[in-house]
């Protein structure tokens, strides 16, 4: 099983019992070839109590009345992933390669064969080489490195969270409601070997562009002349019966802004944002506090709805955000794993900004969820969710989701 997939099982509420510990083992002359990864499917019912139009709200205001059922991924897609590993020259040389087909029909289920498959993504691409006495070195596609932290301690990366609907590769998840997406970027990164429990990883990665949620925020161009700046540190501790992990990560970047109307200019501005963590384990008990703030790196993905134009100048004036989210999870001596999740993300408006009252303000979202393992490798999931989201308008209107999922995910 690739490294992202054991951090995610191991690291989170989410190994609910067991799960494998590597793939499917196969030796090949040299090398070393693990091939694993992991199959899911939920069905979901979701039903929206307000119809407000908010621009960048989970609950965006669709105008779909009554409940409505949806088949497809969690949070976490399927991955058919192959990695090898050797030793060469006194280096430990290795690669990943994933793919992440999707079971659900890119169009809600109205058509038929081939023409309603999913889609197919690539999320990993990479090679790392290294040695444990002074590190590792990764280059290709895999995970982010800011905010990672946050979606591998995300109980319902085991399930579904908010974003019920079919048709796309995988849902949300907490995504948006607790912290901002890590995203899976072309990198170019450095990890320390461990020190007695404390590593640290910095790199750079493709810089993205900025993004508009309203038709007057401002976007940037492609940044071709720019990268993104990230790293992190974590402390791992054992001591007794207590077992934890404490953990910082940050972004910065800089983007060539463009907009309409008497924008001066482009604009170089400089997003950034950073984040803290940790995540406590006794006695079958998981505890997860985690906070973020930034400034121009928007909401939910990042750089989506960062900068807005001030309304006596010309000047790109971008929007800070912030959040968090609280977890705890207990695993009953049936091996069944409990948990409750709550965390919010806000997003305000810029200095002297106007006419933004359909932005949304803040997403909110309380999740219960039953992660029950079946056998050594599946695991039985049901989860509910309430999602709301609030707009910056007088009446501060707000739109409410309750979503509830059963499904189930093999790991292998």
């Amino acid at each position: 099983m690739n490294k992202n997939i054991k951090l995610a099982v191991a690291g989170a509420i989410l190994a609910t019992a067991s799960v494998a510990n590597a793939g499917i083992i196969i030796p090949a002359g040299d090398w070393t070839l693990d091939v694993g990864g992991n199959v899911n499917m939920f069905t979901s019912w979701s039903k929206q109590s307000a119809n407000n139009t908010i621009s960048g709200g989970l609950v965006t205001g669709n105008g779909t009345a009554g409940t409505v059922n949806a088949f497809g991924n969690g949070l976490l897609p399927n991955f058919l992933s192959v990695s090898g590993s050797t030793r060469q020259n006194d280096l430990d040389v290795a690669f990943t390669i994933s793919l992440q087909p999707s079971v659900a029909n890119n169009t809600s289920g109205t058509k038929v064969g081939s023409a309603g498959n999913g889609g197919l993504n690539n999320r990993q691409s990479f090679i790392t080489f290294g040695d444990k006495s002074w590190g590792s070195v990764l280059v290709g596609k895999n995970l982010g490195i800011f905010a990672s932290d946050a979606i591998l301690s995300d109980m319902t990366l085991l399930g579904v969270g908010s974003n019920a609907t079919s048709g796309g590769i995988d849902s949300l998840g907490r995504i948006g409601a607790g912290y901002i997406y890590a995203d899976w970027k072309p990198q170019i990164a450095y990890t320390t070997p461990n020190f007695s429990g404390f590593q640290a990883t910095v790199g750079i990665s493709q810089a993205w562009t900025q993004q508009a949620l309203l038709a007057t925020d401002l976007i940037s161009t492609a940044n071709h002349a720019n990268v993104a700046y990230e790293g992190k540190a974590s402390y791992s501790f054992a001591a007794s019966d207590v077992t934890g992990k404490i953990w910082v990560s940050g972004i910065s970047q800089a983007s060539n802004v463009v907009g309409y109307g008497n924008l001066k200019t482009n604009q170089d501005k400089i997003s950034y944002a950073g984040d803290i963590g940790a995540s406590v384990n006794v006695a079958g008990i998981n505890l997860v506090a985690y906070g973020y703030g930034g400034t121009g790196i928007g909401t939910s993905q990042q750089f989506l709805g960062g900068y807005a134009k001030g309304t006596t100048s010309g000047d790109a004036v971008a929007r800070d955000s912030y959040g968090g989210y609280l977890q705890a999870t207990y695993v009953l001596p049936t091996k069944t794993k409990i948990g409750i999740s709550w965390g919010e993300s806000h997003l305000d408006q810029a200095n002297g900004e106007t006419g933004a009252s359909n932005l949304v303000k803040t997403n909110s979202m309380t999740t219960v969820g039953i992660y029950h393992p079946l056998t050594k490798h599946v695991n039985l999931v049901a989860e509910y969710s309430n999602v709301q989201s609030e707009s910056f308008a007088t009446s501060s209107p707000s739109n409410t989701s309750n979503v509830g999922s059963l499904g189930a995910i093999l790991f292998f």
